[in-house]
């Protein structure tokens, strides 16, 4: 299973992720033709129990927070290139992370299948692996790499792609977030085997941000699903006004990717959580 079409093709000229998605079909075709799923399924991590994404967010001894790894993002750029996964994911969750986020798109955002590897290797947190994925090959990968929770994005996925996608990952102990921007795409693609939605504050057609799209959702995201709200979160004032408002989780990457130190960073940040 492939997208075939992308919703936002509607859009005046390719967007970012139209142009994102052409390329991944061509990553996805590269890979399958490199790396059978017989070889995926043999992985020495394919076989190990996943940690509860659900479990790990609600821990009251950790933040909520969803830390990310990223190098580079298609509106901003380098980031940050001069730090190691191991050294930022470990500050991360030294720091008290509910959970890591790890890109692993190559050409848009610098990341890597090895980023996820050498993350798991120093870690026993859930890790994300941030991809976009639109294919089942996608989702052995994920599982064979050693991650814990995948991410559908409803902007690129049909209803009935995320409940390909939703119930292999489900088969195979993933942890599944779906990844909403606005109304239409949350009301479509509800599902019965996602484990938690987050709300992308970041307008994926023109990556405008504004957090004020996680409260215009909240109430409509039901109460079965872990609650997240990811992108233009900078502050701790914002996370407890989201806790308030009956968020989970809150992805952050730029924020700490953007400094020295990661890790410390996000030491520094949580410092400020109610």
């Amino acid at each position: 299973m492939s997208i075939q079409t992308s919703p936002l093709q509607g859009v005046k000229g390719l967007t970012i992720l139209d142009k994102i998605v052409e390329r991944k079909r061509e990553e996805v075709a590269a890979a399958k033709a490199n790396v059978s799923v017989t070889q995926l399924e043999s992985s020495a991590l394919f076989n190990r129990e996943t940690y509860s994404f659900k479990d790990f967010l609600l821990d009251p001894a950790r933040t909520g927070i969803i830390a990310e790894f990223k190098r580079r993002s298609p509106s901003k750029g380098i980031i940050n290139d001069k730090v190691s996964v191991e050294d930022v994911t470990t500050g991360y969750a030294a720091a008290g992370a509910s959970a890591l986020s790890v890109l692993t798109d190559t050409d848009f955002f610098m990341g890597t299948q090895q980023d996820i590897a050498k993350a798991r290797a120093v870690n026993q947190i859930p890790i994300l692996r941030k991809d976009f994925m639109i294919d089942e090959y996608q989702v052995l990968e994920a599982k064979a790499w050693g991650a814990d929770i995948i991410l559908l994005i409803a902007a690129i996925l049909t209803p009935k792609e995320i409940d390909t996608l939703a119930s292999l990952a489900k088969s195979l102990g993933l942890n599944v977030l779906l990844e909403v921007h606005n109304m239409e795409e949350l009301q479509r693609s509800i599902h019965p085997k996602l484990d938690a939605i987050g709300v992308n504050n970041r307008n994926l057609a023109d990556f405008t941000v504004s957090v004020q799209t996680s409260f215009d959702l909240a109430d409509h995201i039901p109460n079965d699903f872990m609650k997240i709200s990811e992108s233009a979160i900078s502050n701790t004032k914002v996370i407890n006004e989201l806790k308030q408002a009956g968020f989970n989780g809150f992805l952050i990457g730029e924020n700490f990717m953007k400094q020295e130190n990661p890790g410390d960073a996000m030491k520094e940040f949580v410092k400020g959580l109610s």
